[in-house]
């Protein structure tokens, strides 16, 4: 199988020859490539160069297109800073949103115009270009609903005006969120990717209660999965940190795919999540990728396919790679899947934890 059919296959339900891979890798390849995440994120010749090396060099199946977290929330008027050696990053000390009711006075982003994501979009067409007949190319379509709108407002004063606010208030701005949010995904397929995706950190447990998530985030991740679906193309959705306890309610957002962090056990996932809904995840990208050794790698990876059957995986970084990741451990997360991804061998080294 070519990558892309492996990719493919795990996604349309069947069996692949191994468990496909598919890190979460922007900074890292642009590093591999030779250069900083900040020297090339208005560059799509550049960040496209760098997944094609990154890719080729250490033979994993898939590329996520992304940036940073920033991109969606400039097109929609955000002030954003920009560092030579980092990500790009929304300046929430200067909120472009003042007041929730206000958010129908912030013009809608147009893809194909507005701040970077024409360079995303271009950035995924030079990738499909060089490698997308035989590689999967996820092109992310930067924030969710509930994370945009943090951005836009400032993370700290939408936390107060979830408890102070009127709810029709915080529901109409999240709906004009999903609307921003669905044009991006929709521009990344109709750009070809052969997926799209959200982050939604904000919505995690780590910073809302799961109450809140069912409230504030669930409703919209689904409405935008549910737009995106129709497209005929997967639809992923990664929230940061350990969502063990909303993960569960994740599988029901009609996303084909959830991409896992590392603070959750992706055995106990795969046991609450239907079965037809692909898991990504979720090697951790600190220790080992960054920090660890090889042999960590390999066993963590093992452990998740053991954990798992194997059935519906894709292996990858739990969150986003670093671009200090050691190239080591790399070669060691794509072996451990040639080695330990093959179905004979997950299934008889499933068994055996029975």
């Amino acid at each position: 199988m070519t990558s892309l059919e492996r990719v493919q296959a795990v996604l349309n339900g069947e069996t692949p020859d191994r468990v496909p891979v598919v890190p979460q890798g922007f900074m890292f390849s642009a590093k591999t490539a030779g250069y900083d995440i900040g020297e090339i994120n208005r560059d799509p010749a550049k960040m496209a160069e760098s997944h094609r090396i990154c890719q080729e060099k250490y033979g994993y199946d898939g590329c996520v297109v992304d940036i940073d977290d920033a991109t969606l929330a400039e097109a929609c008027g955000a002030k954003v800073l920009f560092r030579e050696r980092d990500v790009a990053s929304v300046d929430e000390h200067a909120p472009v949103l003042e007041d929730l009711r206000d958010i129908d006075k912030l013009k809608l982003p147009d893809p194909m115009k507005d701040g970077r994501i024409c360079e995303w979009l271009e950035t995924v067409e030079r990738l499909l270009d060089a490698v997308g007949d035989h590689v999967f190319v996820m092109g992310r379509a930067d924030q969710g609903p509930f994370s945009l709108l943090c951005l836009l407002r400032g993370t700290q004063d939408l936390m107060m005006d979830l408890m102070t606010e009127e709810e029709e208030v915080i529901h109409h701005a999240l709906e004009w969120a999903t609307e921003a949010h669905i044009r991006f995904a929709k521009a990344q397929l109709e750009a070809g990717a052969h997926a799209t995706s959200m982050g939604d950190a904000y919505a995690g447990p780590e910073l809302i209660s799961p109450e809140m998530y069912r409230s504030f985030a669930l409703p919209y991740e689904k409405k935008a999965a549910e737009q995106i679906r129709q497209l005929g193309k997967p639809y992923s959705v990664h929230i940061c940190g350990n969502t063990t306890k909303i993960i569960q309610d994740m599988g029901m957002t009609g996303a084909k795919i959830l991409e896992i962090d590392w603070k959750t056990d992706m055995g106990y996932a795969r046991s609450v999540v239907p079965d037809d809904v692909v898991l990504m995840g979720n090697i951790n990208p600190s220790d080992p990728l960054c920090i660890g050794g090889p042999e960590t790698v390999t066993m963590q990876a093992k452990d998740i396919l053991e954990k798992t059957a194997g059935r519906g995986i894709i292996l990858s970084s739990g969150c986003a790679l670093g671009a200090n990741t050691k190239p080591e451990n790399m070669q060691a997360l794509v072996q451990a899947a040639k080695q330990y991804g093959c179905f004979d061998a997950v299934e008889t080294a499933a068994a055996s934890r029975v």
